[in-house]
Formats: C-alpha cells, structure tokens, sequence
C-alpha cells in the first residue's frame, strides 16, 4: 500500500469518479491511475469502486469506509509537513480562503491587504463559491479557511467562529415612493417587485421572511452580485434589499439607502475551518485581523469544544460588531 495510492482513490472520489479529471489535476496519466487503485484494491482484496464496463460507477460501502481513512491519512501526512515548516520556515506557506461573494467583495479586501503586507512571504489562494461549496472545499481540504453565513451544510469535523453580524439595506431610486417612507415595514415592501440575494448561495433568506410574516415576496431576480442588484435597482426594475456592508454614501448618491433591521434580522458571518487544521501563527493572526475578539487563546477554547452549539455558547455573552 502506497500514499500515492490513497491519494488517487481520494481525488477520484472528490472528482465525482472522473479518473480523466483526476489525472489532469495531478499531471499524470488516466491508466496509471486505473492501475494503481486496481493494485491498492487486489492488495486489499476489496473492490473500492464500482465499476460499468471501464467506467466506475459507484463508490462501494467498504470503499466508502476506506477512502475516509485515506483522506485522514493524507491529511496527517501533510500536517507533518506544516509542522516542520513552521519551525523551520515561519514566514513561508500558504494561506487559502474560500468565501461567499458578499464577504470577498466587502469585508475581505481591507483584512487581507494588512495581513499580506505583515507575511509577503505567504502564498494567498482565494476562491468564491455559495456556502455549500466552501464547506465542500474546506471537507476536501482545497482550502484552509471558509467565510461564510450559512452554517446549514456544516459537520461536526468543522469549527465555526462566529465573527460579525450583518444587517441587511434597502435602496431605491430617489423618485421612488419608498424613498420617503420612514419607517419601511414588510406590508410596504411587499408592493414592489424584489431583486435580492440568492438565498441559497449568500445564507440569506428574503422569501422566509415574508412567509413568516404571512405575506408573499415578489422577487424577480437573484444574484450573489450587490453591484449588479445596484444596476438593476437604477433602471427602475424593483426595490433592491442587499447587505449594508455593501452600500456607499458616495458612490451610491443616486440612490436612497433605506434601515431594513425592523423587517429583517441580522445575518453572522463565520470563519469555518476543520478541527484537524494545524493553525500555523500567521493564521491565527489571520484570524485575529479578520475579527479582532478571536484572539488565540479564544480560538484554541473553541477548538476545545465538542460541538458547533458549544463553540457558539461560547460568546454567548460576547457583543459582535455589527456591519
């Protein structure tokens, strides 16, 4: 039994069973790939995957059971490597994010620009994704760190921190007949057609809201995209709701910015990472940049918990910034 093996039974399972996928991430050929796992699998005398013709089909409940192994011990095999980095080049790694839009758009930028001027040295990797994908990144281990809001899709594996809260604005046209009225209740804004968030991809939930209230939401166009809700919102379209964070008295002077926190409840965005994940200095200063109350002597309690509802009884009585 090889490393080399456990990793591409791994990444053919994190590749949905594309072994062409899977050859071309890893710059190797798709037969030598098919022969290692047909090797790993004789060894074993256990078929891993199952197979239609050429094609595997299916992965079977022993190789389910096999390749959870293998990830973890891919996972310590790596971890020793960070170990010794850490010791022998403090400055010197990588640090990669995953983040729903909204946050890599508004509260990210500011943090990482400090952060990248104190490590020159660190290599940053980020990608955008919905809130499911950066829990699937951070599972596969492609990413260290997921910022995000919906804590739906989350394991018992993950750590989450909660960082700040966040409310959500409204904005008009400045001829619009809301632009007026002050206060906004949910009976109002249930007159105009909505354009909003992608509940699914940004952890918000406008329609909820309404159907809480027992009324129904006219929303006629999501997006994960503030600045295009924006673009829509100027073209008369509909009523635009989007985060706070991403309004600008300046840039936004056409537009009226209108308190929604009387229709709708804050939001809080985490930082989520895997409770296997050796934290390296520079991170836990990551971490401590991007909100200012998760210390390192706060994030090690955290990572002490057994589960999500403990980590978050944790600051029960801690007061969040709110954006």
């Amino acid at each position: 039994m090889k490393l080399q093996q456990l990793r591409y039974i791994v990444e053919v399972a994190n590749n949905e069973l594309n072994v062409s996928l899977t050859a071309e991430k890893l710059y190797t050929s798709q037969p030598g790939i098919s022969k290692q796992i047909k090797l790993l699998e004789d060894e074993l005398g256990a078929q891993i995957f199952q197979r239609s013709g050429k094609h595997l089909s299916g992965i079977t409940p022993i190789g389910e059971k096999v390749i959870e192994v293998a990830r973890s011990i891919l996972n310590k095999t790596y971890d020793i490597k960070v170990i010794a980095q850490e010791f022998t080049k403090p400055n010197l790694g990588t640090l990669s994010i995953t983040s729903t839009y909204t946050q890599a758009r508004y509260a990210l930028p500011p943090v990482l620009q400090k952060f990248m001027q104190s490590y020159p040295e660190i290599a940053l990797k980020m990608e955008q994704g919905d809130s499911s994908q950066c829990i699937t990144n951070l599972k596969n281990r492609v990413t260290d760190f997921a910022v995000l809001t919906d804590l739906t899709d989350l394991t018992d594996e993950m750590i989450a921190l909660p960082c700040y809260h966040w409310n959500q604005a409204i904005i008009v046209p400045q001829a619009h007949p809301l632009a007026q009225k002050v206060p906004i209740s949910i009976e109002d804004l249930a007159q105009y057609p909505l354009i909003s968030y992608d509940s699914a991809k940004d952890g918000t939930d406008i329609i909820q809201t309404f159907i809480n209230a027992g009324k129904s939401a006219n929303v006629i166009f999501n997006t994960a995209d503030a600045d295009l809700i924006k673009t829509y919102v100027r073209l008369g379209v509909g009523v635009g709701v989007i985060a706070k964070m991403a309004t600008n008295e300046v840039q936004d002077q056409d537009l009226v910015i209108l308190n929604a926190s009387a229709i709708f409840s804050y939001n809080t965005t985490y930082i989520v990472f895997l409770r296997s994940l050796y934290l390296r200095n520079y991170m836990y200063d990551f971490i401590s940049q991007f909100s200012a109350h998760l210390d390192k002597k706060t994030v090690n309690q955290a990572i002490l918990c057994t589960d999500t509802n403990q980590v978050l009884t944790m600051f029960n009585g801690v007061k969040l910034t709110v954006k």
